[in-house]
């Protein structure tokens, strides 16, 4: 419906002005209000934003809640930037896109390179900004630290719902969870908390790649230590040689080596989870891959290529408005939170993303028996279905 781009100036910390540039898309708002994240990356675009857009307003439909489809970022590199500049960056931002956001018309959430702390900026620059009596101001962001109105759940929640999907639909492809290999593309949030928790289920979490490089270890990882090691570091650069030991006195590191980008995507295993940016997975990449099920935890990591090549290899695409719409879900939890005044128990938001998951996992492959098509089509066709008989029922003004 709506594309919002902003240009504004902000002081450096050397004194000097630098103008960036922002985006705002609206897609659609038929199911309830924008709601969407905002990345903050270098290598931002209007069209990418788009996309970004409509595969929310998908997924939104997908999972059953009641809201439409937005996206935004601002293009910038966040590790480039000061913490000054950076909380600069967003505030400014925020006050360009002011009038075009709100707890009841467009909710912007965390995405690639933006965190609770970020969402807490956006959240004061609105409230500080907003005419209105009542203090609503802090609804109009998702994935706010728990002090200010974050829900418990939501740093893992997409991670979360990666592994809810695959234990609802691994039994019918024949993959048991314990015992299976495992490789995670992106170690940031979504991909080491996927990780973390398939590995307490039994899983063996064989390869890890992000910015920093590519590791391997045919044992297993410990994720929890390389979490921390991402969360100390950066990245996963460097672990292989780390010294630090379980309480057990074993080195977290042992058995890691440092491979190739082609080793990584042919290192053999059951499930390949891209939890990293889009379009990762191509003509070239795919060739590549000796999996059993691609799941996909980042927003469209697979190009029509490769797809097409994954298909002709007989790997299971479990598609992104599915696999990583626990994100969404529990900011959407978060946000009945708001309104409603209370506050649920983490047991509470584990068990209703759950829910929400299983069932739309079991829409998707219904769809998928209905209409004798891939898990993709099978997604976005009980998605639009859903949007259809809303539109339907709505009719047209006048």
């Amino acid at each position: 419906k709506n594309e919002i781009m902003v240009h504004f100036p902000v002081r450096m910390d050397d004194g000097h002005h630098r103008l960036f540039k922002g985006y705002r898309v609206q897609h659609n708002n038929a199911l309830g209000p924008y709601k969407g994240g905002l990345r903050f990356h270098k290598d931002v675009h209007l069209d990418d934003v788009k996309s970004l857009a409509l595969l929310m307003t998908l997924k939104n439909s997908l999972v059953r809640v009641p809201l439409g489809g937005g996206k935004g970022g601002v293009k910038c590199d966040p590790r480039a930037l000061s913490a000054g500049e950076l909380e600069r960056v967003t505030r400014r931002f925020t006050a360009a896109i002011i009038n075009d956001i709100g707890p009841d018309y467009d909710i912007p959430a965390p995405d690639v390179g933006t965190n609770a702390q970020m969402m807490a900026w956006i959240a004061d620059t609105y409230q500080m900004s907003s005419t209105e009596r009542h203090h609503e101001g802090m609804r109009v962001v998702t994935g706010k630290p728990i002090e200010i109105g974050g829900s418990l759940g939501r740093e893992k929640a997409t991670g979360q719902g990666v592994v809810d999907v695959l234990c609802e639909m691994l039994p019918a492809m024949g993959v048991p969870i314990d015992g299976m290999t495992v490789a995670i593309q992106g170690y940031g949030n979504v991909g080491s908390w996927a990780g973390r928790i398939l590995q307490k289920m039994g899983a063996r979490i064989v390869a890890v790649q992000d910015h920093g490089g590519q590791l391997r270890n045919e044992g297993g990882f410990d994720c929890d230590a390389l979490a921390a090691h991402v969360r100390e570091h950066g990245s996963i650069a460097g672990f292989e040689t780390s010294n630090s030991v379980t309480g057990s006195g074993h080195h977290t590191s042992r058995g890691a080596e440092v491979i190739s980008d082609e080793d990584f995507y042919r290192t053999p295993c059951d499930v390949f989870i891209p939890a990293a940016l889009e379009q990762m997975i191509n003509a070239r990449t795919a060739d590549w891959l000796h999996c059993r099920v691609v799941i996909e935890a980042a927003n469209g990591p697979c190009t029509p290529e490769g797809n097409a090549i994954l298909a002709s290899k007989g790997i299971e695409v479990i598609p992104d408005i599915l696999a990583n719409a626990g994100g969404v879900t529990v900011s959407y939890f978060e946000w009945v939170q708001n309104k409603s005044c209370v506050i649920w128990d983490e047991e509470t938001v584990d068990r209703e993303l759950n829910r929400h998951m299983c069932m739309a996992a079991r829409r998707t492959m219904l769809a998928k028996q209905k209409y004798q098509v891939d898990l993709r089509t099978a997604a976005y066709a009980a998605s639009l279905e859903h949007i259809g008989k809303v539109y339907l029922t709505r009719g047209i003004f006048p």
